[in-house]
């Protein structure tokens, strides 16, 4: 097994996509250099979210899965940067963007390869595997990485 990825940047940067298209429920899977996920856009009953909806359909985005390749992310994380401000600032943690990387640091400390997310509007399910190959499961409330995310932000203030 090779390098750790830079899970934290990695799914940090997914979850910003996945926020601007209204998926907060879904499945993601690493598969070699790339990321799968499927998922539902969150009913908006909104003029503006059915005429997104509406478009969505016209484009034939609506069920099919979503890749994210390794060039992929590296633009989306240079987008998200020139877009924060604020740096020293606490985040909210409940936004998808903040809590994946906070699951994807998670990941980083436990020196462990994804191989699956499964996100519920309340729950987390996370499936990888150890540098020495043995499949580790957790199923946790989002809220239990809470902690650990203030931690993170301690350090990164330092």
């Amino acid at each position: 097994m090779g390098e750790i990825p830079r899970y934290d940047h990695h799914l940090r940067a997914i979850g910003q996509a996945l926020e601007r298209r209204n998926i907060n429920v879904f499945e993601l899977k690493s598969e070699g250099d790339q990321y799968v996920v499927r998922g539902k856009p969150q009913r908006d009953n909104s003029l503006l979210g059915q005429l997104r909806q509406y478009w969505d359909r016209f484009a034939g985005e609506t069920d099919a899965p979503i890749t994210f390749t390794a060039s992929e992310i590296e633009r989306l994380d240079r987008e998200g940067k020139a877009k924060r401000a604020k740096a020293g600032r606490l985040p909210d943690f409940y936004n998808l963007s903040t809590t994946l990387r906070t699951v994807g640091s998670y990941l980083v400390s436990k020196d462990a390869f994804l191989l699956e997310i499964q996100k519920g509007s309340l729950n987390l399910a996370l499936l990888y595997q150890t540098r020495e190959g043995h499949p580790n499961f957790e199923e946790r409330p989002i809220a239990s990485f809470y902690n650990f995310f203030v931690g993170l932000h301690g350090k990164r203030r330092k």
